[in-house]
């Protein structure tokens, strides 16, 4: 992240966050507290493997809590008007992470201490989750929260095989979720459609005061564990949009992204339009120069969006029809 936003001349811009370790009462209004104290232990005896995917080192529980503590004081800083939007690149990754279980490289779910602690306050939230892999620990612990509007664009199938166009919320939030389930080889364009017909008229008529992104990077096309297209200008073209929603008040956790150079151009050009001439509060590093890339256009996925658009539609129909 660092070299990233020196390579685009951010630098003067950018306000450093010294991030603290959430506590555990804040961990806990998501993560079971039995669970949480099972991975601390588990850390402290030295780690191992969680799952085949899922190692824990002995720093693993530090860094966790300390990833989630990132987004709350950003919250904190941001409230005051010290800055106008945060961008947290911190490890490890937290949108597998459920209730009680660890998954996906993720131990605890940095977003949802977020976005709860914010619901605490009597806030909305928008989660828009754009990681190449669905954010299903993110969808479960606010699946029926009408206060949390949870959208998430992923290639699928893919892991974890879950986010599918017909999961939209629980009985007290019908169409609080919103999934966009695309191809392998999906372009930078369908993902800008998406967000034009489907994302923002949604978060338009849900009014969050706040927006979280999980910005995993891994729908990039460099990337070795994904499929999709995308490319630094693509990441920067869905930046500046959801930097619009609510300004000021915009929490970005870095999630996914397995290739070096890849992270670094994403992340700095993210950056760059959330920061539109204003102050972003960020921590952590990702090394390398910055690049900017064209957007990208022709790959498959459209009939997807459409899906999701009459989906979504409908639900709004039924709830009209309901709240006359």
């Amino acid at each position: 992240m660092a070299r990233g936003i020196e390579a685009a001349g951010l630098r003067d811009a950018v306000v450093e966050l010294e991030p603290r370790a959430a506590t555990s009462a804040e961990m806990a209004r998501v993560h079971d507290p039995t669970y949480l104290a099972a991975v601390e232990r588990f850390c402290e005896a030295g780690g191992g493997m969680v799952d085949p995917d899922t190692v824990a080192s002995v720093d693993s529980w530090t860094a966790a809590t300390h990833a989630a503590g990132a987004g709350l004081e950003a919250v904190e800083v941001l409230s005051e008007g010290r800055g106008d939007a945060a961008f947290l690149a911190v490890r490890p990754p937290g949108h597998h992470a459920s209730a009680s279980t660890a998954r996906g490289f993720c131990l605890v779910n940095s977003a949802a201490v977020t976005a709860a602690a914010l619901r605490a306050a009597g806030e909305r939230v928008v989660i828009i989750d754009w990681d190449a892999h669905h954010g299903n620990g993110t969808q479960d612990l606010f699946w029926n929260d009408p206060g949390v509007l949870y959208v998430s664009a992923h290639e699928f199938p893919l892991f974890p095989h879950t986010g599918r166009l017909d999961e939209t919320g629980g009985p007290d939030a019908p169409g609080t979720t919103c999934n966009i389930p695309v191809p392998a080889g999906t372009t930078g364009d369908v993902y800008l459609a998406a967000f034009d017909d489907v994302v923002e008229p949604l978060v338009e008529r849900f009014a969050p005061d706040w927006t979280v992104v999980s910005a995993g990077f891994d729908a990039h096309r460099r990337d070795p564990l994904t499929g999709l297209a995308l490319s630094s200008g693509d990441f920067a073209a869905l930046a500046e949009r959801v930097a619009r929603w609510t300004p000021g008040r915009i929490v970005a956790f870095l999630e996914g992204g397995y290739d070096e150079q890849a992270l670094v151009e994403s992340t700095a050009v993210t950056v760059a339009a959330l920061l539109s001439e204003q102050r972003v509060i960020g921590t952590g590093h990702v090394g390398g120069p910055a690049e900017t890339e064209p957007p990208t256009t022709g790959g498959p996925g459209r009939d997807v969006v459409e899906a999701t658009r009459r989906i979504h539609a409908t639900i709004r129909e039924e709830s009209e029809k309901f709240d006359h």
